[in-house]
């Protein structure tokens, strides 16, 4: 992906899991790669930032564009899951995942428009999930804020297209990441557990940060010139098939 060359990313919560995942595919194109987490790590331009504080985000967003000449991609990759139906999490704890999943997109992205206006290929790409388009079981919380993801992603490419700033966003099925690890980590059985989740993706096995990454790649890199507005879903077909069970 020849095309990413020279171009500088920023990337949240890419310390770990898919946001790991994604900056290490853009700098293998030889993307300029800066790393916003609270646990950035020291593989690429590593900045601290606390997605919930704007303070915070501004100044790492504009120390990356200072570092590299300007910005031309944004991941918004941060977030955190959230378990239970609508009667399991209290008030407080519905404004503060809204706040890091949602509201700490919309400060990194208000954060980067001044230096992607200013470039020459500008795209967002949000990571949002299938939780956004199917209906999961005890996830009541973490579904209503992605699916303000994806509507926030829809919204965010009409007002920027004539900005020459294109958004997107990738629809993750199940993800081998290590909230999902440390999700089973607390099951009863965890092995089971894997196994149920594994059953529930008609590929039969979970999606891999990996496969995620490349999705984010496609639709952040010139490639994908033509493309906004759109939701790739990278789900092993969880959201669109309904097939059988094997016998």
């Amino acid at each position: 992906m020849a095309e990413l060359s020279g171009l500088a990313a920023v990337v949240t919560g890419g310390g770990s899991g898919i946001g790991l995942a994604t900056a290490r595919l853009l700098a293998s194109h030889d993307a300029k790669v800066a790393v916003l987490d609270l646990k950035p790590g020291d593989e690429f331009t590593g900045l601290y930032a606390d997605v919930t504080d704007d303070a915070s985000v501004r100044e790492a967003i504009d120390t990356a564009a200072e570092r590299f000449g300007g910005i031309d991609i944004l991941v918004n990759n941060a977030g955190i899951g959230a378990i239970g139906t609508v009667a399991d999490n209290s008030d407080d704890e519905w404004h503060r995942v809204f706040d890091v999943n949602v509201v700490g997109m919309v400060r990194a992205a208000r954060a980067a428009l001044p230096y992607l206006r200013a470039s020459g290929h500008a795209a967002i790409v949000n990571t949002c999930s299938v939780a956004a388009i199917a209906g999961l079981p005890q996830r009541a919380l973490y579904s209503a804020t992605k699916g303000a993801v994806l509507s926030l992603t829809l919204a965010m490419a009409a007002d920027h297209i004539h900005e020459g700033i294109r958004v997107n966003c990738v629809l993750p099925g199940t993800a081998d990441t290590p909230w999902i690890g440390r999700l089973l980590d607390q099951a009863d059985d965890p092995v089971a557990e894997r196994a149920a989740l594994e059953r529930r993706q008609p590929m039969g096995r979970l999606v891999s940060p990996d496969e995620v990454a490349a999705g984010i790649a496609y639709l952040a890199s010139p490639l994908a010139s033509s493309v906004t507005g759109t939701s790739l879903a990278v789900d092993g077909g969880m959201a669109g098939l309904r097939i059988r069970p094997r016998s």
